[in-house]
């Protein structure tokens, strides 16, 4: 093989690296905005498309495996999200925001973490802010990042009052 054709594999090999972590990252994403929705209407086989027929869904640490459990299987993990998609939805407001990514890729398998915050409002009433590490294992199959090991741990969690108030923002006095 000539240098150039080394630089060139180099390079594809790179290039494979950060299209697979673009895709790592859209399908948690995808995952998170269908989470924020989770309603009568939540296409559930979008939602279980992201996860490998054989996938794992576990909370850890002693808050969320007593509230969550684990779940093996997609067929498992769909119908434990179905049950957050009843009438009236459980959310009234859900949203989930991820920071600190590190992904790492090794071939057809890559390994993702995050941290999470999420904050809710639930339609029995009440609010919630939690805060959660994601650390997720991915499989690449037929050419398709899926989850196949989910696994969430709380770092904090409290009721809190509801999200939006009509009090006017803070601002510094812009007079001249």
């Amino acid at each position: 093989m000539t240098n150039l054709e080394q630089q060139n594999a180099q390079l594809q090999q790179r290039l494979s690296r950060l299209e697979s972590e673009r895709d790592i990252s859209a399908c948690i994403n995808r995952y998170m905005d269908l989470c924020d929705h989770l309603n009568p209407q939540t296409p559930l086989d979008e939602l279980g498309d992201l996860f490998t027929q054989d996938a794992r869904w576990e909370g850890k640490g002693a808050r969320y495996a007593k509230s969550f459990g684990g779940y093996q299987g997609r067929d498992a993990i769909l119908d434990m999200l179905a049950k957050y998609t009843v009438e009236p939805p459980h959310f009234a407001l859900n949203v989930h925001y991820l920071a600190s990514q590190v992904i790492r890729v090794d071939g057809d398998v890559a390994f993702g973490s995050w941290n999470m915050l999420q904050v809710s409002t639930f339609s029995a009433g009440g609010s919630h802010l939690n805060s959660a590490r994601l650390s997720v294992q991915f499989r690449q199959q037929e050419g398709v990042w899926r989850m196949s090991h989910f696994e969430t741990e709380n770092l904090f969690s409290r009721p809190v009052g509801g999200w939006n108030n009509d009090a006017e923002l803070p601002v510094p006095d812009t007079k001249d």
